[in-house]
């Protein structure tokens, strides 16, 4: 099994001046699979990530020890009035930095969009206060390369692999929610292999899963398609490498990449592309950055997109404690899945839908999740009946709104000399109906499970950062095309969760990988015909 390096292979490495290369900003779900789709049709790439390359054995089965390892520390600050500001105003989001991105903490839930929800727009109506539009892609469009982001990554429960063992959190949620009426409930679709696969184990279900899998079971750009792209001679991955401006000529194509690497010292990759996938902020970041007198108010911002349609997943997360114990902390963190809830229905107050999954976390995750600093005798009650508590997260859309927004920080720079992102976070009021609804439907599973006690956990930081540069049908809509590439600058993409036109119900990261599948067969193809 690779353990994240290709010290079988021999290293590439393109010169600077190399202006036949893709460069790709960002190794996560969107960056690292483009990366190894584009290198396997002997495209050659150059993958700037900025933050270090590590192995399986540097993972540590710590909750605290793995988040400061993994964590993207850089300042950013944020405003507005959800409750995630309130609590998180210098860490609104919890993205990972390092080779492999996000895809190192994240929980592996891979779960499909549905028709309506590539239809937002026409399927919910006008939305007051909000910016919805439908995608200028369909599921049907997208089912093809759905199957491809499954069978790469391992996804349990599709194309003959099985569905994990159940955990106790697993048999105790689906329980509950079958006894509350529900019917479509089942294990959860996951990229964790329930079998060995591809040179790698089965899940060894001790529940680490978001401090960076031992075991290699949970796919991550890190330890798959990384070293898949290298070993075909067409792809170098410069780790500590951190992008700092876009460059472009005078007639405004795109030239090459500023960067800066581990000593600090800046460089200039030429490119004959480029592609970025750094998460939703620091890929408006990069873009507003790069503003020029040929493009005042950054690169692929014609329109005044960039940054704006800002998303998150809302995220609500309850516990439940029983007579009996349950012990969360053995097996996969989010088995079971309720889908019941996660069609349309206007009835409930709100647009779109949401899914209801189970919860297992460590302690220290457990407690932080009960209450970031919580202190006092009925938190350590609630510590107390931690061996005999289960978790439920609800996970529904969010609503695009152009306040929500990532933009510049006038005055504060980074250790780069960069302006400090600043992303305004409000909440749309049908947010909050979601919230409560979603609080009555999980307080339902776990008391039909037997839980004497119900406990309703704050907002934490978004983890699934979307849109602030979407895809659009007009130009005027967005910031780029169906294929990701922006409406301004032919050889510039979006290659990220920035380019979702709306939100889904559910983890967007195998959306990602098939739209990464999906935009490389369009670059190859424009790049045999020298289009660009």
């Amino acid at each position: 099994m690779t353990d994240g390096h290709n010290d079988d292979v021999a290293s590439i490495t393109f010169e600077n001046s190399d202006d036949s290369v893709v460069v790709i900003i960002g190794s996560g779900a969107g960056g690292g699979t483009l990366a190894n789709e584009l290198a396997q049709k002997g495209i050659r790439v150059v993958v700037l990530e900025a933050g270090p390359r590590r192995k399986i054995t540097d993972f540590v089965n710590d909750e605290h020890g793995a988040y400061d390892m993994l964590t993207w520390h850089d300042r950013r600050t944020s405003t507005g009035n959800s409750p995630v500001v309130e609590k998180f105003k210098e860490a609104p989001t919890w993205l990972a930095k390092g080779v492999g991105g996000t895809t190192q903490h994240w929980a592996g839930q891979a779960v499909r969009f549905q028709e309506h929800e590539f239809r937002a727009r026409t399927t919910y109506g006008h939305v007051s206060g909000t910016s919805l539009i439908d995608w200028p892609i369909s599921l049907e469009e997208m089912l093809p390369f759905y199957d491809r982001a499954e069978q790469k990554m391992g996804v349990s429960g599709t194309h003959g692999m099985p569905h994990l063992p159940e955990s106790n959190v697993a048999k105790v949620f689906m329980y509950g929610a079958r006894r509350a009426g529900y019917t479509k409930v089942s294990q959860i679709n996951a990229a964790v292999n329930s079998i060995p696969r591809d040179g790698r184990n089965a899940c060894d279900q001790i529940g680490f899963c978001m401090q960076g899998c031992k075991s290699g079971a949970k796919w991550s750009t890190l330890y798959t398609e990384i070293p898949m792209a290298e070993a075909t001679g067409y792809c170098e991955v410069r780790p500590e490498s951190m992008a700092l401006e876009i460059q472009h000529n005078d007639s405004g194509r795109i030239t090459g990449v500023t960067y800066v690497d581990r000593s600090g010292i800046q460089h200039v990759q030429k490119a004959r592309a480029v592609c970025i996938a750094g998460n939703s902020v620091e890929t408006s970041r990069i873009l507003l950055n790069s503003a020029t007198p040929h493009f005042p108010d950054g690169l692929a911002n014609t329109a005044g997109h960039v940054g704006r349609n800002y998303m998150r997943n809302m995220f609500a997360f309850l516990y439940g404690i029983f007579d009996r114990p349950v012990n969360m902390h053995r097996g996969y963190v989010c088995p079971g899945i309720v889908r019941d809830e996660s069609e349309h229905n206007a009835s409930r107050g709100f647009p779109g839908g949401f899914y209801l999954t189970g919860l297992g976390l460590g302690l220290p995750y457990h407690a932080a999740f009960l209450d970031p600093g919580g202190w006092g005798k009925e938190f350590s009650r609630l510590i107390e009946g931690y061996q005999h508590t289960c978790g439920v997260v609800a996970l529904g859309e969010d609503m695009p709104m152009e306040s929500n927004n990532v933009t510049l920080h006038p005055t504060d720079k980074d250790q780069h000399g960069l302006p400090v992102p600043v992303l305004n976070m409000d909440s749309h009021p049908t947010e909050i109906i979601l919230r409560n609804y979603a609080h009555k439907c999980a307080t339902k599973i776990l008391e039909s499970a037997g839980a004497n006690t119900i406990i309703e956990c704050p907002p934490m930081p978004s983890t699934h950062n979307l849109g602030a540069c979407r895809m659009s049908e007009k130009p005027d809509d967005g910031v780029c095309n169906r294929w990701g590439q922006t409406h301004d600058i032919s050889n510039l993409f979006i290659s990220d969760g920035s380019q979702f036109s709306s939100n889904n119900a559910g983890n967007p990261t195998l959306t990602i990988v098939a739209l990464a599948i999906r935009q490389a067969e369009y670059i190859a193809g424009h790049m045999g015909n020298n289009e660009f």
